[in-house]
């Protein structure tokens, strides 16, 4: 693969694009993605159940697993099995629980910067300078043996953007922390995403999460992804019955009244598929208590 050009593709065009991707494992089709695109300069949240495929397709996009069928472009460029070292020198990969080796933490974060060759004055600037963003720069020479779990997380973070990689992919990033942890790492985490325009796919089981870093947010059940859309919109409309009932919110149908009398009313929804109005007519009336009122949407908690 062709290295790439030294500036960042222009904001909003596509950086990754997935298509007709499917994973099989022990004969079983557990990931089937006709199409996704990641764009430059965004954050793409992923949400699912468990089992859903998530973890399954960030692997996938990081080319650590090798899909049945379906290919990947980025910047373009059709990536090839040839291409998957030059291809992940330029991406970073953060994982649920940090792999961090027997050695400091500055050590650590340097890793990737040694195995690329970088001399070693650009090596500790650009070290330091991570340190201290992410506030761990008086743990520089800590065993990473003796860190905190969210201490941990940090100098894998601090790792994974020294790379200044073109794409960020992160494995529910804080879910092993406390919830004070894990609110300040992503407090922290949402400062320096703006700051350095770093695209990122992030999966979560973390709805709040999802919503509040994502500027879209693919909702992936049983291995398909069902909406792609801004979180403000998915939360909005649902694509389906079933996005709706893993949200925990009602599916919206348009429609125009065009009769009422007698308690009834007729709704005009226009050419939609019979099943697909029922279900989502279905999905709309459990989501009305007796009383009459609307079930609350995730969030919505008056902030």
């Amino acid at each position: 693969m062709t290295a790439a050009p030294g500036t960042p593709g222009r904001p909003g065009a596509p950086l990754l694009a997935v298509h007709d991707l499917q994973v099989t494992r022990g004969g079983r089709r557990i990931l089937e993605v006709d199409e996704l695109v990641i764009r430059h300069g965004e954050v793409l949240t992923i949400v699912g159940p468990n089992g859903a495929g998530k973890s399954t397709l960030l692997l996938a996009l990081a080319r650590l697993l090798q899909p049945e069928r379906g290919v990947i472009t980025f910047e373009g460029r059709l990536l090839a099995k040839a291409d998957d070292i030059a291809y992940r020198r330029r991406i970073g990969l953060v994982l649920p629980a940090p792999l961090l080796l027997t050695a400091s933490v500055f050590d650590n974060v340097a890793a990737g910067l040694r195995f690329r060759g970088i001399a070693a004055a650009e090596i500790r600037g650009r070290v330091d300078d991570w340190l201290a963003r992410l506030s761990i720069a008086h743990l520089r020479d800590r065993p990473a043996r003796q860190l905190s779990s969210g201490e941990a997380q940090r100098a894998s973070l601090a790792r994974a953007f020294v790379l200044e990689p073109r794409l960020l992919l992160l494995d529910e990033p804080f879910a092993s922390l406390d919830p004070a942890t894990r609110a300040a790492l992503t407090d922290d985490f949402e400062r320096l995403r703006s700051a350095t325009s770093a695209t990122c796919v992030m999966v979560t089981h973390d709805f709040d999460e999802a919503v509040r870093l994502g500027d879209r947010m693919a909702v992936l059940l049983a291995g398909r992804i069902r909406q792609c859309d801004s979180p403000e919109r998915v939360v909005a409309s649902p694509a389906d019955a079933d996005v709706a009932a893993f949200l925990g919110t009602e599916a919206r149908v348009r429609g125009r009244v065009v009769a009422a009398g007698d308690g009834l009313v007729l709704v005009e929804v226009g050419p939609q598929s019979d099943r697909d109005v029922a279900a989502r007519v279905a999905t709309l009336m459990q989501s009305i208590r007796p009383d009459g009122t609307g079930r609350d949407t995730p969030g919505d908690d008056g902030r």
